[in-house]
C-alpha cells in the first residue's frame, strides 16, 4: 500500500469554534512541516444541504457575492495565520465534491482538514463522517467539543504520526461508516 506524502494541507473554512480549531490544527501542521496551507470556501455552504446559492443566483449577483465572500475569507483567516505566508485562499463556485476532487488532482492538498461541527451534520450532501470516510485523501475532522478531538478516516489513520497525532489522541471512522472506533 502506498503511504501519502503530505506536500500541502487543505482546509475547508467554517466560521465556528470547531472551524477555528480545525484551522489551528491545519495551520500548526503546515508550520511544523513548512507546507503550504490552502483555505477553501464555497459559495454554497457545504454544511447546509439546503443552501443552493451557487446554482440559483444570477451570474452578476453571484459574482458580487463571490468578491464579498473572498474578502471576508481573507480578512478572517489572514489575521489568524499571523506571520505565516504560505497560506492560499480559494473561493470555490462548484459543488464541494467536485471542487475538492479538482483541488486534490491539482495537488493543492494531500490532507484535508474539516471542522467537525456536530456528529451527523451534513457536509457535501452526506453525513460528515460518511463524507470523510469516503473521501479519497486523508481527512481529519476536528471537534466537535474540544480543539483536541480528532476523527480520522482510514487514510489519515495510516499517517497519524506524520500529522503529529499521538497514539490514543484520535479516533477513526469504522469501515461501515456508521460507527466511530477509538483506535488512535
Amino acid at each position: 500500500m502506498t503511504i501519502t506524502t503530505i506536500r500541502s494541507v487543505g482546509f475547508c473554512a467554517h466560521y465556528s469554534a470547531p472551524g477555528d480549531w480545525a484551522f489551528e490544527f491545519a495551520l500548526g501542521l503546515a508550520k511544523r512541516k513548512d507546507l503550504p496551507l490552502n483555505v477553501f470556501h464555497f459559495l454554497s455552504n457545504p454544511y447546509d444541504p439546503t443552501d443552493d446559492t451557487s446554482r440559483v443566483l444570477p451570474v452578476d449577483i453571484r459574482d458580487r457575492l463571490a468578491i464579498r465572500l473572498e474578502k471576508e475569507l481573507r480578512l478572517y483567516y489572514d489575521s489568524r495565520a499571523g506571520e505565516y505566508l504560505e497560506v492560499g485562499f480559494r473561493l470555490c463556485e462548484d459543488n464541494e465534491w467536485t471542487e475538492l476532487h479538482r483541488c486534490l488532482m491539482e495537488r493543492q492538498f494531500q490532507l484535508l482538514v474539516l471542522g467537525y461541527v456536530d456528529s451527523g451534520i451534513t457536509f457535501a450532501g452526506k453525513p460528515i463522517e460518511v463524507f470523510a470516510d469516503s473521501f479519497v485523501s486523508p481527512t481529519v475532522l476536528v471537534g466537535p467539543n474540544r480543539a483536541d478531538e480528532y476523527l480520522l478516516n482510514t487514510r489519515a489513520a495510516l499517517i497519524a504520526d506524520q500529522i503529529g497525532l499521538e497514539p490514543g489522541s484520535w479516533k477513526t471512522i469504522a469501515p461501515d461508516q456508521s460507527k466511530i472506533q477509538a483506535t488512535g
